[in-house]
């Protein structure tokens, strides 16, 4: 897609398939099937950061400029239907030359589909942290390359804990006396996002610690265990018990992540549950907001085998259907530069994988101090069946609705129990 200058037009879709539809007509086709003028070759950016794309056509010009015959198109779509129909789109390989992948389900569907282009070998590789970029491996390839590294730990307002004497707790009933002072104060403890995000970021905290094993998920899908069993009851009894006493929003099954996060950016509510990757987001809205990140801690001090979770993600990729394969990996290898890796990461408030890297904002400095804490990778991500994801959160906003711990764990393990059956 070009004016009249010859510069190539990028675009950033948030509305669904009729505008994705509508742009790729407006351009004459794909990103991979498109060419310009004296042999160059355009491929195709397809990934779910809308708020990043102002950083990545910078960072796009000048890999552009390195490489004068690859042209790079972008495309973004919400993340909530980039998880829904990023398959289907990148299965013809006529868009998403290069591609980010969620880990977890979307990975694991994406890989037993085989859209990866295996990158094991390449040199680029070594500039990342060996342990970081694992969740994109499997059966021993490296099929894709986390690029963010986000801590999915609560928020919480630095001035206000200061105001009220509160610092994170290091047990259940520390953290439920921090909420009932909050409360008490006037101010909401936790802006939680019931009706989309805050589910699938709040359990991860709260389970890491009630868990019996990291892979425990893992045997809930093997059917080695369920979620009927006392450590998801528990989980869901702590979750309800924060919502019955009030230490949500009112209507927090209702509420959606912008709602929330104004609660929190207007500083009515004094911790929210989402996660580091919301830090830089949170100060462009409100400069004079100090931030840190705290997780609950669910067991007594002694019993803690965690202080927070990580989660490697933004998982990029080369399409196994791309007609041009090469120049998608040329671009992938840039983005894996130190210097590259750290003009996105202080451009868009995301801490990265790559090693190397200097953080100059205050919301990165917050997020790398996590690095030398005990952290957890997310267990929600370690879910590889997207229904039974799905039936996971679902059973945190039953409980959100009204249910009793047991009955929304037994409706969740129903659906495990049916897609076990059928496998």
């Amino acid at each position: 897609m070009t004016g009249k200058s010859g510069k190539k037009v990028r675009y950033w879709l948030a509305s669904g398939a009729l505008a994705l539809t509508a742009v790729l007509s407006a351009c004459g086709g794909g990103g991979s099937d498109a060419s310009g003028s004296g042999g160059d070759v355009t491929i195709n950016f397809l990934h779910w950061r809308g708020e990043d794309v102002k950083a990545l056509d910078t960072i796009i010009d000048k890999f552009e400029t390195a490489n004068p015959t690859i042209k790079v198109e972008m495309q973004t779509l919400p993340s909530d239907q980039y998880q829904s129909t990023a398959q289907a789109k990148l299965s013809d390989g006529s868009v998403g030359d290069v591609f980010a992948s969620f880990p977890g389900a979307q990975f694991d569907a994406l890989a037993k589909a085989g859209v990866f282009t295996d990158l094991s070998g390449s040199s680029f590789l070594d500039s990342f942290n060996a342990d970081l970029i694992a969740a994109g491996q499997q059966d021993g390839k490296q099929l894709a390359v986390p690029y963010q590294l986000v801590y999915n730990d609560p928020i919480y307002n630095v001035k206000l804990f200061e105001k009220y004497g509160l610092t994170p707790p290091a047990d259940w009933e520390g953290f439920l006396a921090l909420c009932q002072t909050l409360k008490d104060n006037g101010i909401i403890p936790i802006a939680f996002a019931g009706a989309d995000i805050g589910p699938g970021q709040f359990m991860n905290t709260m389970v890491m610690n009630n868990e019996p094993s990291e892979d425990i998920f893992e045997k809930v899908e093997a059917g080695e265990a369920k979620l009927t069993d006392e450590w998801w009851v528990k989980t869901l009894t702590q979750i309800k018990e924060l919502n019955d006493k009030g230490y949500f929003q009112p209507d927090a099954l209702g509420t959606k992540d912008a709602a929330a996060g104004a609660l929190f950016v207007q500083e009515k509510a004094g911790m929210l549950a989402s996660g580091s990757y919301q830090l830089a987001q949170n100060a462009a809205q409100n400069p004079e907001l100090e931030q840190a990140l705290l997780a609950p801690i669910t067991v007594s001090a002694g019993e803690a085998k965690y202080e927070g979770v990580h989660t490697s993600t933004f998982m990029l990729a080369v399409n196994s259907k791309s007609k041009h394969p090469e120049e998608a990996k040329k671009f992938l290898e840039y983005l894996s530069q130190p210097d590259v890796a750290g003009e996105y990461a202080n451009a868009t408030g995301q801490n990265v994988t790559v090693d190397g890297v200097s953080y100059d904002s205050p919301e990165l400095k917050v997020a790398e101090d996590w690095t030398s804490k005990k952290t957890l990778f997310q267990p929600r991500f370690t879910i590889k069946n997207g229904d039974n994801q799905k039936a996971v959160t679902n059973s945190i906003q039953a409980v959100l609705g009204g249910s009793a711990p047991e009955e929304a764990a037994q409706e969740a393990q129903a659906v495990i129990d049916q897609n076990l059956s059928k496998s």
